[in-house]
């Protein structure tokens, strides 16, 4: 016997093929109600939508169970229809019958790397942005080099054609098969940012298809209103369908450098010195190793060591390490002053001698370094397992307080997968976006990157993970710590107020004139209710 929900998804999926069918092959003329048509098989009725709204891509009602997943691997909400257009005009013509037929959800699916179920689309339409491929990549390599993108298109590829010019964007996120659309919907942090700030930073133009089916191109100088609003915007104001990306010139190589530290004070001065200073490396991240027998053994198949024999008699088990990892970007005609450079300013820190750790590699292997892992992941069976990940802003001033309360007490053990740390100079940031930090200039990303083990009960299994989010949350708010979540999953409006502060006046007013019916980013669940994520 079915159960309630399934019926009534059921009855609504009908309802909805039945309007759609209704209203589009029904004269466009509103006057005129009576409809002369057959009905159709659902094949031919989305045939005849894709007609009469004259789609270049075209609806789906078959293999909803696609885009009803994503990377968190913990929500599986199923929509009505996946609409995967050709063209712009696809999915605005989409949008403005949506919004004048009924208050249907919409969501703009990427790569489907959302966590917590943020691109799905329960009941509702989901827009497959990786269908969109027009414009084909433009550039313009003269002063101020940019590229005209697809919204859809990943940035690995950007890398790879910017690369043929000798051009590379400037910042970007560790994993690069993410689509510009999403990454822009929130910020786009890696270890560049401190130099370069997000990737959101880094944007001249956008178009946007606005939640009553508008199209507007917007910059700083041109509908700055909307521009701002939609970088960092969760998807709430607009679906991103373009975007023009500030270019530089591209290195060929990268010396990519470990050290360890054993104190975090130590670790956290070494590295807010570093994104200080004029002379520095392109680079900047850190990460927490708990109790990790091999460490340094676990290296060798990427890096070398400064010194073999000191290395070999570093132990990290039963220790609280944290690693500093930089990068600095070179051409082969420059290794010599280059390498110079690199002992300059390892000779400032203060990390533990033998654990200088090196490798050369170039600038592709190098941004593409995460892809590797996912390749072995995928062989043995763990990548699409859930990922409960937690990533949190802490201000400067209390970050100490929350290693020594996190690391080694909440934290007895390293989980699986890596813990992310590192300092962020706000102060390179453009202003106005959507994008909610801390209020202090210098603040840190700190990245828990866990992976759940299937039929687990133990310390990797999704419910200890999940109860250990919780506490870290929770000492958060009890300590008054002043953080803020990035790439949030937020349950009630009233957690995103609190999460926005004095900026959801502004947010809300966007989300008035921008999505009025509130129909864009559903998953979101910042302005209409949706169905939370089972543990599983």
């Amino acid at each position: 016997m079915k159960s309630p929900s399934q019926f009534l998804f059921k009855q609504k999926h009908v309802v909805l093929k039945l309007l759609i069918f209704i209203l589009f092959n029904c004269s466009i003329n509103k006057s005129n109600i009576c409809c002369n048509h057959n009905f159709a098989s659902p094949s031919s009725l989305i045939i005849q939508t894709s007609k009469q709204l004259k789609l270049e891509g075209h609806l789906s009602f078959e293999k909803l169970n696609l885009v009803a997943k994503d990377f968190g691997n913990r929500c599986h909400f199923l929509p009505l229809a996946i609409l995967y257009p050709k063209s712009v005009s696809d999915i605005s013509s989409l949008i403005k019958y949506i919004s004048e037929i009924g208050n249907i959800p919409v969501a703009a699916r990427g790569h489907g790397h959302s966590l917590e179920g943020q691109a799905q689309a329960y009941q509702g339409l989901v827009i497959n942005m990786e269908s969109l491929q027009t414009p084909e990549m433009a550039f313009k390599t003269t002063e101020l080099p940019y590229v005209d993108v697809s919204a859809g298109e990943l940035w690995i590829n950007i890398l790879h054609e910017s690369l043929k010019l000798g051009l590379a964007p400037k910042s970007w996120t560790d994993y690069l098969r993410l689509t510009v659309g999403g990454t822009l919907s929130y910020a786009g942090i890696s270890g560049q940012a401190f130099k370069h700030g997000p990737q959101i930073n880094n944007v001249y133009q956008l178009e946007v298809v606005t939640g009553k089916g508008e199209v507007i191109t917007c910059s700083e100088e041109q509908n700055a209103d909307l521009f701002h609003g939609v970088l960092g915007g969760l998807g709430q104001f607009g679906i991103i369908t373009r975007a023009r990306i500030a270019l530089e010139t591209a290195p060929k190589k990268v010396k990519w450098i470990r050290v360890l530290y054993s104190d975090f004070a130590t670790f956290s001065n070494d590295q807010e010195s570093l994104i200080s200073s004029q002379d520095t490396f392109d680079y900047i991240e850190g990460s927490v190793i708990i109790n990790k027998t091999g460490l340094l053994n676990n290296w060798r198949s990427t890096f070398n060591p400064k010194d073999t024999l000191l290395a070999s008699n570093f132990s990290s088990e039963g220790k609280v390490l944290f690693c500093l990892e930089v990068a600095k970007y070179f051409n082969p005609e420059n290794k010599d002053s280059t390498d110079q450079n690199i002992d300059i300013l390892l000779s400032k820190l203060n990390y533990i001698r033998p654990t200088l750790f090196l490798s050369e590699v170039s600038y592709v292997e190098f941004l593409d370094r995460v892809h590797v892992s996912e390749v072995k992941l995928q062989e043995k069976g763990l990548w699409d397992v859930a990922h409960p990940w937690l990533n949190l802003l802490i201000p400067k001033s209390r970050i100490l307080y929350f290693a020594q309360e996190v690391f080694g007490k909440i934290l007895t053990d390293s989980i699986n997968g890596p813990i992310l740390i590192y300092p962020v100079n706000k102060s390179k940031w453009i202003k106005g976006t959507s994008l909610v930090t801390p209020e202090e200039d210098v603040f840190y990303l700190i990245s828990f990157l866990s992976s759940a083990m299937p039929s687990s009960t133990g310390k990797d299994g999704l419910e200890n993970l999940l109860d250990q989010n919780k506490r870290i949350l929770n000492f958060c708010r009890k300590a008054r710590i002043g953080m803020k979540q990035y790439l949030a999953n937020h349950k009630t409006q009233e957690e995103w107020k609190d999460h926005f502060g004095p900026q959801w006046e502004t947010f809300a007013r966007r989300k008035s004139i921008y999505d009025p019916l509130a129909i864009l980013a559903p998953g979101q669940r910042i302005f209409r209710r949706a169905p939370a994520c089972e543990q599983q």
